[in-house]
């Protein structure tokens, strides 16, 4: 397996006007003789399809929802980051750069961080023509504020509904594609497999939601839109339709998967209600902007929040962490809250919370500017429990959110498998070991209207390319075991749920490879998640017939990609005998706590490529070189 990640030699702020200089083009007349596959509407994939589309090619756009605009971009809420200096604080492209680098904990490659930070500007002026309505100080200019990680307001935002409105761009530029029948939107299909021909992507495989039909799908590049994994672990902010089918099945066909093990937990989370809880809500991490985050003092103190005194709190972030305060990454953010409740001092009926208190802003700036500014999220946290934010503090408790694993991709957004391109949080590539907040719709649209256009034109004008058809040998052939999967699924005729499967599962992957992991648990996680994946393809009870609308199908399968997920992420978590980000191995951890990194032994990306049914994965390491930012111990005090 190549890992050649194709980094343009010379400074790393030419690395890209260089690298686009010297790519091949395709003659505007001939991009009309390209097919290329999309695969998810959301913010990276929709606006993936929308500028190949602008650009000529023949674009067939896939989503397993009945509408891109049901994409799960949608339930961002915070903001954007983008290194404008509209504060003039002192931010600057090489300051966002640097954030980014340190918040990843260095585990991500430098020529693609400060490539995103370069293409935030230009990001935040496409959003504006394409009339997002950006929140906007008193004198009309765009407002910005404050996110986790990082010391200047470079956040823009559509109150607490950014990724929505965000969203509505990338689809009405899609939908104006669709329209001029550039784009062909294929609702209702979920892809269930990649198709290679002599070693290169060329289509895949789909099942139709709605009537059950397995079609093939041909064309001359592949590009994955599909988002991240993070319903692995059953409770998470992610919807319950976010899956990981898509990249694990190009997994299986040749691509690298890298760094499984990174994944984020957000500290802002609505609280777990109980044991029969389907999924969780975030609040925004932009409520730590005038949100206070406190536990009492004493442990077990059940008074309610009101009626503890100023001198009986522990503001802890803001003890811990002076310089940063409230706003420190989430990876810190949500250690510490562990370890107060672990200490005994979380809040709320099962002790697993933490207050965040708007007293103080609301008194300093008067309820009406905390309104505007969240207003949404406050409605949305009392509708869910019956609390009311602007009276009594929030309950927030750590949750899965992000995944910064995904396939291996070098430098233009390329898989191992040549002409399978992976963008947005599919793919691995800029945020290390811990995502800074607001990153990952910079990340998204960058991909999607920045790199891809280019660098796919790259690709096909690069290669000469057979003709290919669905009817053909390779094609039938993955058909034909795309179907034999869904009959096993459905002949299994066991006694249990999908779901009780994957609650279980999520459970293991919590607690030994959730917030933070160590040898013995993860040794003991393989040994559980083997077994129970064994039960499951023996026990699984899945209802209906594979040729109608069948959501008990549909969960089936993702469940069983997500088996065989848990236990690459526990085995990768294993191997990395580091800390690093949201990977937190409690063998190495500082004097006072804080993750302890070996970088002579780890500054490597981890790509694992799948070796056939039963056998152990292979590992291949990418060296990550630091000319820029020189790796240290992160602080935030």
């Amino acid at each position: 397996m190549n890992l050649d990640a194709r980094i343009p030699s010379g400074p790393i702020d030419k690395a890209w006007d260089k690298a686009k200089f010297e790519m091949k083009l395709v003659n505007p007349a001939n991009k009309r003789k390209y097919e290329i596959i999309v695969v998810g509407s959301g913010l990276a994939g929709a606006s993936a399809a929308a500028t190949l589309a602008e650009l000529g090619y023949n674009v067939k756009c896939f989503c397993f929802q009945d509408s891109p605009r049901r994409a799960h971009s949608i339930a961002a809420q915070g903001g954007i980051n983008a290194a404008k200096n509209y504060q003039n604080d002192g931010d600057s492209i090489y300051r966002l750069f640097y954030d980014t680098v340190k918040g990843g904990d260095f585990r991500a490659r430098e020529a693609n961080v400060y490539r995103l930070a370069q293409i935030s500007v230009n990001i935040i002026d496409q959003c504006v023509a394409q009339g997002v309505p950006f929140a906007r100080e008193y004198g009309g200019t765009l407002a910005n504020r404050s996110f986790g990680g990082a010391q200047v307001s470079r956040t823009f935002y559509a109150r607490g509904q950014t990724g929505q409105q965000l969203l509505l761009g990338a689809y009405q530029a899609l939908e104006r594609q669709v329209d001029a029948g550039r784009v062909k939107m294929m609702p209702r299909a979920e892809m269930l497999d990649l198709v290679v021909v002599n070693g290169r992507a060329r289509g895949i495989v789909t099942r139709d939601l709605v009537t059950g039909a397995i079609e093939s799908h041909a064309a001359d590049a592949v590009v994955l839109g599909t988002g991240g994994y993070g319903n692995v672990y059953y409770l998470s902010t992610n919807a319950k339709g976010s899956n990981c089918t898509a990249i694990w099945r190009a997994y299986k066909r040749g691509a690298a998967f890298a760094n499984p093990c990174f994944t984020q937990i957000h500290p802002t989370c609505i609280p777990v209600s109980g044991n029969y809880q389907s999924k969780l809500t975030l609040m925004s991490e932009s409520l730590r902007n005038d949100g206070r985050i406190w536990v009492p003092l004493a442990k077990g103190d059940k008074r309610a929040p009101n009626e503890i005194p100023e001198a009986e709190r522990d503001y802890y972030l803001e003890r811990r962490y002076p310089s940063f305060g409230n706003l420190v990454p989430r990876d810190v953010a949500s250690r510490n809250a562990k370890a107060v409740c672990d200490e005994g001092r979380g809040v709320g009926e099962h002790g697993l919370g933490v207050y965040l208190d708007f007293a103080d802003a609301i008194k300093r700036l008067g309820r009406a500017v905390i309104e505007e500014r969240y207003g949404n999220l406050f409605e949305m946290y009392e509708r869910i429990t019956d609390e009311d934010p602007y009276k009594v503090p929030m309950r927030i408790y750590p949750a899965i959110h992000y995944t910064m694993g995904g396939l291996w991709v070098d430098y233009q957004l390329m898989s191992t498998i040549p002409g399978l391109f992976v963008i947005g949080e599919a793919n691995f590539s800029d945020h290390g070991a811990n995502r800074l907040g607001a990153s990952a719709l910079m990340q998204g649209l960058s991909d999607g209207y920045f790199i891809v256009p280019y660098t796919i034109g790259n690709y096909l004008a690069s290669e000469r390319f057979e003709k290919v058809e669905p009817a053909q040998a390779e094609f039938l052939a993955v058909q034909d075991q795309v179907a034999q999967r869904t009959r096993r699924l459905l002949n299994a005729k066991g006694s249990r749920t999908v779901d009780s499967f994957h609650r279980e599962l999520g459970k293991i992957v919590w607690d030994d490879c959730g917030m933070s992991r160590n040898a013995a648990a993860l040794t003991e996680a393989l040994g559980k998640i083997r077994a129970l994946r064994e039960e499951y393809w023996r026990d699984v009870k899945v209802l209906g017939a594979a040729e109608e609308i069948n959501q008990s199908l549909e969960k089936a399968g993702r469940v069983a990609d997500f088996f065989e997920l848990a236990e690459l992420m526990c085995l990768d978590a294993l191997d990395r005998d580091e800390s690093c980000g949201g990977h937190f191995r409690e063998e190495h951890q500082t004097a006072d706590g804080e993750a302890l990194r070996d970088d002579q032994r780890f500054s490597y990306v981890a790509a694992w490529e799948y070796a056939g049914p039963d056998q152990p994965p292979v590992l291949h390491k990418e060296p990550l070189m630091f000319e820029y930012v020189h790796p240290s111990q992160r602080s935030y005090k």
